[in-house]
């Protein structure tokens, strides 16, 4: 479809898109030898390890000797294997962790020197083509570099071709497969060489179940979703050479840089901080999510490049040019678009377990500290409380009795006053009779502190309950 003015838009992607299993693709496209790579890859061993049987078969027998492995660990009780206690052990894990770590850095920054160095167009750059452009140089990954110029394949079974692409013509031409030679499209550039012994990363990493295994422990569903399900999804993005498989080497290899450098900080018992292994998980859920979404708009995804189509007046012969713009898809292959799909199946109940994780290490983990802390506060204020409770009540109550005793002090003294009076003038006398009046009141005053006493120690227990 031709029209007149450049555009990107979204739109449901081809019928075309969906018809499985793929009949007709190219073979993928080995990278270029040394020294236009870092090191050459044999042309043999690269389409060897792409054939399917290999990462089915890996995945099936992974998963089953994981099952088998983990009935048995439970059967010892979780007791590590006697080889994990050893000091070869311990450095190899050392060893493996600081390998992955070092590995996954180099393939950041090369996958990052491929896309973003030499092959994207940045939105900004208009003699280039601007956005357009940069659509053109991501979706595009064959053929050489310049907005309109790439080399795509026609899987339809009437065509079943290589086609490249140029501004200057009407229409797309034969040609023969693309030369890993040709530079400034992001396949060769780097992603040929970097996905492929990223992919093969992948069977290296089933070492990271084995160390769990070897050390007496479970290996999780979310550790055996991950293993297996990465070594089909970088298969199948390598083996179609779906575009949106270079989200997948960027985000997952700058993540698993920062992850192994973990790993290998606290093999040797260094105590990070909690909120370390908080923000890798976080990027790792980020990572899923936006390298998921970004892929996923690959589908829908649609652009348009500019084409020259040629007239012939029929009275005079004179040739008309005339500038349009095709109109064409970001995906180009059902196996490119396969990948796409596939991935995304992959990522989702992937993010979902990686969430359920966070959220019981680290948010419930957290929930419960706090109602922990409060009621260690609020039991802490409720027994001060308590405390000040019980000790008002029995200084009051000993106040009381003090006064009961007053009564009776008096009492007594009354008592011992009888037979014995003191006149005014101070000269004693022998005492004859002691007034009625003092006796009484004195035998009224111990009454009544008694009654008092008694009442306020029986509010002062009831209170204390109360508090307790």
């Amino acid at each position: 479809m031709a029209t007149h003015h450049p555009s990107v838009r979204f739109a449901l992607p081809p019928a075309t898109f969906f018809d499985y299993p793929p009949a007709h693709e190219a073979a993928s496209i080995a990278p270029p030898p040394f020294p236009y790579s870092p090191f050459t890859i044999p042309q043999d061993l690269y389409h060897t390890w792409l054939d399917i049987k290999i990462p089915l078969y890996v995945a099936v027998v992974y998963t089953i000797v994981v099952k088998s492995l983990n009935k048995y660990n439970r059967s010892r009780g979780g007791k590590p294997w006697a080889i994990s206690k050893t000091r070869a052990f311990f450095w190899l894990v050392v060893l493996h962790n600081v390998f992955l770590a070092v590995y996954s850095a180099w393939t950041f920054v090369g996958i990052i020197a491929a896309g973003y160095g030499r092959s994207f167009v940045a939105p900004w750059k208009w003699s280039e083509g601007g956005l357009l452009a940069t659509v053109d140089s991501m979706c595009k990954i064959q053929g050489p570099r310049g907005y309109g110029n790439a080399t795509i394949f026609d899987s339809s079974p009437n065509v079943n071709l290589w086609l490249a692409s140029h501004p200057l013509t009407s229409q797309l031409l034969e040609s023969h497969p693309p030369s890993a030679l040709t530079p400034g499209r992001l396949w060769n550039e780097g992603l040929a060489f970097y996905g492929w012994i990223f992919y093969l990363s992948k069977y290296y990493e089933i070492i990271d179940t084995i160390i769990i295994l070897m050390k007496g422990k479970q290996s999780s569903n979310l550790q055996s979703y991950h293993h297996a399900g990465a070594i089909i999804s970088m298969w199948i993005g390598i083996r179609y050479m779906s575009p949106p498989i270079f989200i997948f080497v960027f985000f997952n290899s700058g993540i698993h840089a920062l992850m192994y450098t973990y790993y290998t900080v606290t093999s040797f018992s260094v105590r990070v901080p909690k909120s370390v292994k908080q923000a890798l998980t976080t990027m790792q859920i980020t990572q899923f999510l936006i390298g998921g979404g970004s892929a996923f708009l690959s589908l829908f995804v649609s652009y348009s490049y500019p084409i020259t189509t040629a007239t012939t007046e029929p009275t005079t012969g004179k040739v008309h040019l005339h500038k349009e713009y095709k109109h064409v898809p970001c995906l180009d292959t059902p196996g490119q678009a396969l990948a796409v799909v596939f991935n995304v199946v992959y990522l989702t109940p992937l993010t979902w377990l990686f969430a359920r994780f966070f959220i019981r290490s680290y948010l419930r983990s957290g929930s419960n500290t706090t109602v922990k802390s409060a009621t260690t506060t609020t039991t802490t204020a409720t027994s001060s409380a308590a405390n000040k409770v019980r000790s008002a009540g029995k200084d009051a109550v000993n106040g009381l009795e003090k006064t009961a005793s007053a009564g009776l002090d008096v009492e007594d003294t009354s008592v011992q006053m009888n037979g014995k009076h003191v006149n005014g003038n101070g000269n004693g006398h022998a005492v004859t009779d002691v007034p009625e009046v003092i006796k009484a009141g004195a035998a009224s005053a111990r009454q009544q502190g008694q009654e008092a006493s008694a009442a306020v120690r029986r509010g002062w227990e009831r209170s204390t309950k109360t508090a307790d």
